[in-house]
């Protein structure tokens, strides 16, 4: 389902500020903020999946449910790409024309867009939420013995997202260039249905988690609350002199977590003050683990907080990127090579890293640091971090290079896609694979990350948190070109790349992102892992 699911998203992706700017008519800012909102939206509502499959629906049902919802949008988007009425005229990008006297889309037109648009970021984000829960959820996780297995799931997780996304931007990508759009969306459409037919199959295999309806927002909430009650009153020393269920009560679900001495002023929510009942009202009294349960998404915030920028470069590979590649020699020998496609470089370079990663290094770490993991989560996340500051500062060069070209041959001024520079679009793909490297370290250290450290009740939501970070990139995306543009005298500002000054915004993201990682290092050190208590034998 992933690989599927993540070829009609990806292709979309990487085509749709093309589509945006050639068949929407928006300029290019325009059509650059208005992927970037989507795909910010996209990995934002992750966090509302998670919050109902954690505590209304299965992983499942959730699965189902939201893809049948991103299945409408794409149909959506493709009865609107097929019929002309729906669609503004369409208005020639050739020279110095600009968009200026082109009427783009609105009203009814851009109400079908939007709708298609959000409809899929919808669905994406529920699946997005619930899908990588249900296939750790296979996994006994308190067996460590399966702790390696786990590890190796995400990495094959990510390398089925990884062949889906490669087979989207190259031939869906082709066929939505040199077919038409409606053609494109149908075959994500489609996808999509194929998608959802093939995780039903499967529903009799699966081991599902059933949530008991107790939200894990409201337990979270219920801990804020009691603290602010019972304020007044002094922290003991002694753990025992706290509120906790024993393990026979928490249920056959249920895990104890150990206390720990971050952010102490919560267990004030687990101080008794009277005698003690089943019956005790939560928002008065909460136990130590669902304080702990708090403690752990207390601490999360700043990790994913740190990741946040480096998906902020990203966002600048699907959309500055994409229009580079539109000035530059697209072919490969007799064959021309959309520029949409050119993200292909860091989809094998990672199809081709994450089995090394997982048969080669994996192994020979585990040897060297006797963790199963090879190394620890966080240690994983910063690798990638490192590795996106030198994929932006390669971009910058890059840009670079290719400005020199277009003042060597007088094409200064032009931004004619039907005369590209005598520049290849693959040397695009230094940063792409750097990047692509980044983003398989850094991407799967979040979702393992985040599904081993929640508690039992909050895995669905822990693994949509690790897609805000991508969420919050994109929305920062937006902010950070808008404010280059005021401050800078307009680096960005214009429909010319050759005019503009993108090195000196890729070369501003490097710095950035290298302030980022030292803040990075404080918080991964600062981290506490989660500790669960063990029942002795005479207490299973």
């Amino acid at each position: 389902m992933e690989a599927m699911e993540n070829m009609a998203f990806i292709a979309s992706a990487v085509s749709l500020v093309t589509y945006f700017s050639g068949y929407m008519n928006f300029d290019l800012t325009k059509s650059a903020n208005t992927l970037t909102n989507f795909m910010g939206t996209s990995f934002l509502l992750p966090i509302m999946g998670g919050f109902i499959s954690d505590t209304f629906l299965s992983r499942f049902k959730t699965c189902i449910i939201f893809g049948f919802i991103e299945l409408i949008g794409y149909a959506l988007l493709t009865v609107q790409a097929h019929f002309d009425f729906m669609r503004p005229k369409m208005c020639p990008i050739l020279g110095n024309n600009s968009q200026s006297n082109c009427e783009s889309a609105h009203g009814g037109q851009a109400a079908i867009l939007f709708s298609g648009l959000y409809l899929v970021a919808l669905g994406t984000g529920g699946v997005k939420a619930a899908l990588p829960a249900l296939g750790a959820d296979q996994f006994d996780k308190r067996d460590e013995r399966e702790a390696p297995d786990l590890s190796s799931f995400f990495n094959w997780f990510l390398f089925s997202l990884t062949i889906g996304a490669s087979f989207g931007v190259t031939f869906v990508v082709w066929v939505s260039v040199n077919q038409g759009w409606e053609w494109g969306f149908g075959i994500c459409t489609v996808a999509i249905l194929l998608a959802i037919f093939s995780l039903y199959l499967g529903r009799s295999n699966y081991r599902v988690y059933v949530p008991v309806g107790r939200s894990p927002v409201l337990r979270i909430l219920q801990v804020f609350v009691a603290t602010a009650r019972n304020w007044r009153l002094s922290v003991p020393k002694n753990s025992g002199e706290l509120y906790e269920l024993h393990d026979k009560e928490a249920g056959p679900q249920g895990e104890t977590l150990k206390r720990t001495d971050q952010f102490r002023f919560l267990d004030r929510a687990a101080i008794p003050k009277d005698s003690i009942t089943h019956t005790t009202h939560p928002w008065h009294l909460c136990t130590m683990t669902q304080v702990e349960e708090t403690k752990i998404l207390m601490r999360m915030l700043p990790i994913i907080a740190s990741t946040i920028f480096m998906n902020t470069c990203l966002a600048q590979l699907q959309t500055f990127s994409i229009q580079q590649g539109v000035t530059m020699e697209p072919h490969l020998g007799k064959f021309k090579v959309p520029a949409s496609s050119i993200p292909v470089i860091p989809l094998i370079f990672m199809a081709i890293l994450v089995p090394i990663y997982e048969k080669v290094f994996v192994p020979v770490a585990r040897k060297m640091t006797g963790i199963p993991t090879g190394i620890s989560h966080l240690q994983r996340i910063g690798v990638g971090l490192v590795l996106s500051i030198i994929s932006m500062s390669i971009a910058g060069v890059i840009e670079t290079k290719r400005k020199s070209v277009a003042i060597e041959h007088n094409m200064v001024d032009t931004n004619n896609i039907m005369n590209p520079l005598p520049m290849s679009v693959f040397w695009l793909g230094f940063q792409y694979a750097i990047f692509g490297a980044a983003d398989m370290f850094t991407l799967v250290g979040l979702l393992e990350f985040f599904y081993s450290e929640s508690s039992i009740g909050m895995k669905t939501l822990g693994t949509s948190i690790s897609w805000c970070s991508l969420a919050f990139g994109y929305y920062t995306s937006t902010v950070v070109v808008e404010v280059v543009n005021k401050v800078s005298d307009g680096w960005l500002a214009g429909n010319n790349l050759n005019r503009d000054h993108l090195s000196y915004f890729y070369w501003l993201l490097a710095g950035l992102s290298a302030v980022n990682f030292g803040n990075y290092l404080y918080w991964a050190k600062w981290y506490k892992y989660k500790s669960v208590v063990i029942p002795k034998e005479d207490d299973k």
